[in-house]
């Protein structure tokens, strides 16, 4: 079966429903609780960055994993060009733009003045369908500019 072949209808809800996905990742780290973001994986889903050999694999580790990030870190990511192409009725891939903007340090409610983003890349997602719902496979992280996430002065007011 070939691309052509599927039911545009079909073709749209899926592209539409790893597109959700791809955003409801970002906001769970983001906005909501990290350690959700391994509910959007498959129960062997994979988050790799291949730049420093780092490879998360399965739900708990992942749980685990995005559990694992700092109280204190504020940060906004900014998705883009997101491009969904269905290969299959159940599978599906992806690349995505971003930037994000973080800091640990982060008292609550206070805002800090503007920075450069701290990372700039792409993701390359690929989506399985798991019993009706579609799922993030893998996540690989392709990262040209980045830099150690920066700590806040405590001592330094953040408003502007």
């Amino acid at each position: 079966m070939t691309t052509h072949d599927l039911d545009p209808t079909a073709c749209l809800l899926a592209e539409r429903s790893c597109e959700r996905l791809v955003l409801e990742l970002v906001r769970r780290l983001d906005l909501g609780d990290p350690r959700t973001v391994c509910d959007l994986f498959t129960p062997d889903g994979v988050w790799e960055w291949p730049y420093d050999g780092r490879r998360i694999e399965g739900r708990e580790a992942l749980r685990a994993y995005f559990g694992s990030r700092p109280a204190d870190r504020l940060s906004r990511r900014m998705c883009t060009n997101i491009l969904v192409t269905v290969d299959s009725p159940d599978t599906a891939s992806a690349t995505t733009y971003f930037a994000t903007y973080r800091v640990d340090g982060y008292t609550e409610g206070a805002p800090i003045p503007p920075r450069l983003p701290a990372n700039i890349g792409h993701y390359e997602d690929t989506f399985r369908k798991v019993d009706g719902v579609w799922l993030i496979a893998t996540r690989t992280l392709v990262l040209p500019f980045g830099a150690p996430t920066e700590r806040l002065n405590a001592t330094v007011p953040q408003s502007v």
